[in-house]
């Protein structure tokens, strides 16, 4: 587990970031399309994405699963 979990929001492009390491990686896609996997270079997760977050239902929360599979 991290031992610091970093979280951006940024409400221009409505697009909210954690990540739970500094250590450079890159964006993968998830089977949902709002949201992002980011992976180091052995594909463990170190964070992901959510695109529109002011659409998000109310009501119903947003679910995915995120895999380490590349």
């Amino acid at each position: 587990m991290a031992d610091r979990v970093t979280v951006w929001f940024d409400p221009e492009a409505d697009f909210l970031e954690v990540t739970f390491t500094d250590a450079p990686g890159s964006m993968r896609e998830t089977e949902n399309d709002a949201i992002m996997e980011r992976i180091d270079a052995q594909g463990n997760i170190i964070g992901f994405s959510i695109l529109a977050v002011s659409q998000l239902a109310k009501s119903k929360p947003l679910t995915a699963e995120l895999s380490a599979k590349i």
